[in-house]
């Protein structure tokens, strides 16, 4: 998939890829390790890139089966605001729609002030005591 010079391709970042990104949108460090070792274990991942340079991510992670969850969707500062956000989502949610069966339950933590971004994709803000977004499935 392509957009306006952009292209998303469904392949885990590097740990240097996703660290670069991590550290751009201020997100804590994280080891190289720990990143490598979660990289290696999502169920799905995809990149944007612009010129082969990563621009932005997104991935799956969970067990496959019953629980699904939305992380680390980033785009490097001087990219949002161009629809890449939506991009990833669009395959993270094609993703979602062939590996996501009836009634599992797929989640995500959003950032404070994004939301409604998420809503558009069928998320829904969960009560204070139970943080984050979550929806069920209906395949």
């Amino acid at each position: 998939m392509s957009a306006e010079g952009f292209e998303a391709v469904e392949r885990e970042p590097t740990v240097s890829e996703y660290q670069r990104l991590r550290r751009a949108v201020g997100w804590s460090d994280v080891s190289d390790e720990g990143v490598g070792a979660g990289l290696k274990n999502a169920l799905y991942s995809v990149v944007v890139l612009r010129d082969k340079k990563p621009i932005g991510c997104g991935r799956v992670v969970g067990d496959g089966g019953i629980y699904f969850y939305v992380q680390d969707i980033m785009v490097l500062p001087e990219y949002q605001g161009l629809g890449l956000g939506r991009l990833i989502m669009d395959k993270v949610m094609d993703y979602l729609k062939g590996g996501a069966k009836q009634g599992a339950f797929v989640g995500l933590m959003a950032a404070k002030g994004v939301a409604r971004f998420y809503e558009r994709y069928g998320f829904k803000v969960r009560p204070d005591d139970a943080p984050g977004m979550a929806m069920k499935w209906g395949g």
